[in-house]
């Protein structure tokens, strides 16, 4: 086929090279430009470093028109600032990182529709979609695990706690983001409010319609560097047995989301586009234990799924990645 001709908005970020490491190595892209205003005519290995001998690129301050899809890595709420002041065509495709398009309050912006692309959720939508709103790292990774208990209808009361790498919290350098306070520590950080809690409200509704769903999610900040772990407890009266079938067979056809019978751990998933659950229940107690790479699953490897999902292509094209297990 006829290689997809991308272009990538915030080029320098986190999820920016990520999303160029996946796709100057996809057999089915060629990218035809970067774009990072900061960095304008730099080769994109002078940012990101390990890309030496991989790409002889350089980041622009230009755009194109002349491509098929549009990837946009840029903080949340730049995104409708980009699309506002750049009269995109609509015969490309857009595929937004941030946060902007999430809700289906915002889904919209101009002429254009936006899907949410949890291929788990709406695989059937994000194949005929136009644009896509990619999921939230925390909201991916804690909905992975909760989906196929809400479409039997089980979810009611949940309790959360998730944590996640320092890379989460993107490149800009804070003081929670500082080696000197990352190391040795954790931190809980936006208790009850976090900003991905609407995204996946809406997602579970979109199984369980009844709005008795009361989520308390409290995400922890933690002193590594990428991966995210979730544990949701809720009340549950089937057998770990009945469960266990229940959430084989809701991902018995997605590619990317394992079921595990043992512990799992981060490094299982750490440099992977795979997400992987582990079940356990004492008593009436459920507990769902979810992990993924904040920046493949959560992130631009998700974007690249869906970009797979979008252009007709097998959605593991280019994603048969290496875990950094040692």
């Amino acid at each position: 086929m006829e290689k997809i001709k991308v272009g990538i908005i915030g080029g320098a970020g986190y999820t920016g090279g990520e999303l160029i490491r996946l796709l100057i190595h996809h057999q089915y892209t060629t990218v035809s430009f970067i774009h990072s205003r900061s960095n304008a005519g730099k080769p994109i290995y002078s940012v990101h470093q390990d890309l030496l001998g991989d790409t002889e690129l350089n980041f622009t301050n230009e755009l194109s028109t002349d491509i098929d899809v549009l990837f946009l890595c840029l903080g949340h709420g730049e995104s409708t600032k980009f699309l506002t002041e750049n009269k995109i065509p609509e015969n490309i495709k857009i595929i937004d990182l941030a946060n902007d398009f999430r809700l289906t309050s915002s889904s919209k912006f101009g002429k254009r529709n936006f899907v949410y692309g949890l291929p788990e959720l709406n695989r059937q939508k994000i194949k005929s979609a136009k644009n896509i709103a990619n999921p939230g790292c925390f909201a991916t990774t804690l909905q992975l695990g909760l989906l196929p208990l809400a479409k039997a209808g089980l979810l009611k009361d949940i309790y959360t706690t998730g944590i996640t790498g320092s890379t989460g919290a993107g490149q800009s350098l804070t003081q929670t983001s500082h080696f000197s306070w990352r190391a040795n520590n954790i931190q809980a950080y936006k208790t009850l409010t976090h900003q991905h809690l609407g995204e996946i409200g809406e997602s579970l509704l979109q199984l369980q319609p009844k709005k008795n769903i009361d989520l308390n999610f409290v995400p922890w900040r933690g002193d590594f560097t990428r991966g995210i772990f979730i544990s949701s407890t809720l009340h549950c009266d089937l057998s770990i047995e009945e469960v266990f079938v229940l959430f084989k067979k809701y991902y018995n056809n997605h590619p990317f989301t394992h079921v595990s019978k043992e512990p799992i751990f981060l490094k299982q998933v750490v440099n992977t586009n795979k997400a992987m659950i582990q079940i356990e229940k004492a008593g009436s107690k459920l507990v769902i234990h979810s992990i993924a790479d904040n920046l493949l699953k959560g992130a631009s490897g998700q974007a690249v799924q869906n970009m797979n999902l979008m252009f007709g292509l097998d959605e593991t094209t280019g994603l048969k990645l290496k875990a950094n297990y040692f």
